[in-house]
């Protein structure tokens, strides 16, 4: 099935809330952060979304930063992804350039290597010549992911919360290339 990234848009309004209630329903933290933004005026949440891109209305602690929606050719909302066009303090130690997350029923069939690879795409666009993405030590998958884009572990430490993180670069890529 083939899937493409989209910027936020009202008309997916319906897709995007179906893929935020069973990420819900599963009880899982839901990844990226982007993904916790008040739905309930979708119209606003959409333009904020793409606000932030320009730097508009960006909190302090935070960098400008681009959301795109993984779908499907039937309009399924598959995963989301953010961009941090730079990395500030924190996000340097936490956090990275890019944070990506696919809904549960869509797990372990490729679909975040692909997420992931189309980023970079997008990353590469923006400038970007390399990226740092982090996960917790116990995302297996998530790590694997981070790996088939190129993914080079440079170092583990802790965070705020107690938990063991990686910290992955990726070097390389290039619009159209897999790497």
């Amino acid at each position: 099935m083939a899937v493409k990234l989209i910027e936020p848009t009202v008309d997916y309004k319906d897709e995007y809330l179906d893929m935020l209630a069973e990420w819900h329903a599963a009880g899982e933290k839901l990844v990226p952060f982007v993904l916790y933004m008040d739905a309930g005026d979708f119209p606003a949440m959409v333009s904020e979304l793409l606000g932030f891109r320009e730097g508009k209305n960006v909190p302090d602690t935070f960098v400008e930063h681009s959301t795109f929606w993984l779908v499907d050719d039937t309009r399924k909302v598959i995963g989301a992804v953010n961009i941090r066009h730079r990395l500030n303090d924190r996000l340097l130690h936490i956090g990275g350039h890019i944070g990506y997350g696919i809904r549960p029923s869509a797990r372990r069939k490729g679909f975040a290597t692909e997420l992931l690879r189309l980023a970079l795409e997008k990353a590469a666009g923006m400038g970007l010549e390399k990226v740092l993405l982090t996960c917790d030590k116990s995302n297996v998958a998530s790590a694997g992911t981070i790996m088939n884009n190129g993914g080079i572990l440079e170092s583990e430490g802790i965070d705020e919360h107690g938990t063991a993180v990686q910290r992955y670069w990726i070097r390389g890529f290039a619009a159209g290339s897999s790497k």
